[in-house]
């Protein structure tokens, strides 16, 4: 019994291995495809919502992409009117930049006793074939771009084709499954999409309320450009965990390098703290809440994974394919341990986010 039991447990773990090695030799292949894939469920009720007015498919799942487009286009457009006015501000910064490192240098002649001469030479010496890797960066960073440009191109392929396409999908699903599992792959498919369609509805919801909270209190505090910063600090809210760090991080080194005040900086910081209180206590449970219904380890977990095997893309796709994941083994009975171990414990589940929405449904 004990060796039938190792030989199963192996034979998922190879599997495991088999999977995770296919999608990182495959990411450029996989990354968009699934991109597109949950883009689709997310566009669904869109293409619904116009094909009862009348529109046909085709017509319907244009549109829908056509509309994805035009929110993305609009918020390009307010980051690039904003990075317009930072950038005229450019010769400032550059200014107190060079001041700041001009006092970071008397710093470390008056402490180590390394005269700035000294200095000087030592940077050199580090930046040895400058202008060489400046070349091989901004032939990088062009390669990487169109790389992108391409992968987004692909993306809105993918994401009209799987709307369009998606009777068929659906069809070839159940085709692989006997008759008697057909009513449980309808449900799982339709939960799928529904919970995919409330947690990045709830999310898009969330990153706009950053965005004011953002915008108000990098205003109040003296941010230059403020309305850029807290565009930025919401939209990197789609890396769980490390993008608001890192977004409040650049506000943070912008607003040392635009004005210097200790003041703003700190102002920052406390904007910071205020805002990730009011997301974690009462947006997430109240807006996103416990729509995925995993434990909080395996959330953490997955998305080490997915940064492991997919970069940055990895990181925004690996909650919500775990959140479908669990959906699949919530629903059929050989995968209904692994689906209870991925989510919460049942009596800790959900107390924060019921508590919340119970107090703002009060009256009702």
């Amino acid at each position: 019994m004990a060796i039938s039991y190792f030989n199963q447990t192996l034979k998922i773990l190879l599997l495991l291995v088999l999977v995770f090695g296919i999608l990182y030799i495959g990411a450029p292949v996989f990354i968009p495809l699934t991109f597109g894939a949950v883009l689709a469920m997310l566009l669904l009720p869109v293409c619904h919502w116009l094909q009862r007015r009348g529109l046909n498919n085709g017509l319907a799942s244009g549109l829908s992409v056509i509309a994805l487009l035009l929110i993305i286009g609009g918020l390009i457009l307010l980051l690039q009117m904003q990075l317009s006015d930072l950038v005229q501000d450019l010769s400032k910064i550059q200014e107190r930049v060079n001041g700041i490192i001009a006092n970071l240098k008397e710093y470390v002649q008056h402490t180590f006793g390394i005269s700035k001469t000294e200095q000087q030479k030592i940077i050199k010496e580090q930046q040895g074939g400058g202008m060489e890797k400046a070349a091989a960066l901004v032939t990088t960073l062009l390669g990487s771009f169109a790389g992108i440009l391409v992968d987004a191109v692909l993306v809105l392929v993918y994401t009209f084709l799987f709307i369009y396409f998606r009777a068929h999908f659906k069809a070839f699903v159940l085709r692989l499954l006997s008759r008697q599992n057909h009513a449980t792959a309808k449900d799982v498919l339709q939960n799928a999409g529904t919970v995919t369609q409330q947690y990045l509805g709830g999310l898009g919801m969330m990153i706009v309320m950053l965005w004011i909270m953002y915008g108000i209190g990098f205003s109040i505090v003296g941010v230059q450009n403020a309305l850029f910063f807290a565009v930025l600090c919401g939209i990197l809210e789609l890396v769980p965990f490390a993008g608001n760090i890192t977004g409040t991080s650049i506000t943070v080194l912008m607003a040392l390098a635009q004005s210097g005040d200790t003041k703003v900086v700190v102002g920052v910081i406390i904007t910071y703290a205020c805002v990730q209180l009011i997301q974690t206590y009462i947006l997430e449970p109240l807006v996103v809440g416990d729509r995925l219904n995993i434990n909080p380890l395996f959330t953490i977990l997955i998305i080490v994974i997915g940064e492991a095997v997919w970069g940055i893309a990895g990181m925004i796709l690996a909650v919500p394919l775990l959140g479908i994941f669990k959906i699949i083994c919530d629903n059929f009975e050989p995968l209904n341990d692994i689906g209870f171990l991925i989510g919460p414990p049942k009596e800790k589940k959900s107390e924060g986010g019921n508590f919340i929405t119970r107090l703002f449904k009060t009256g009702k």
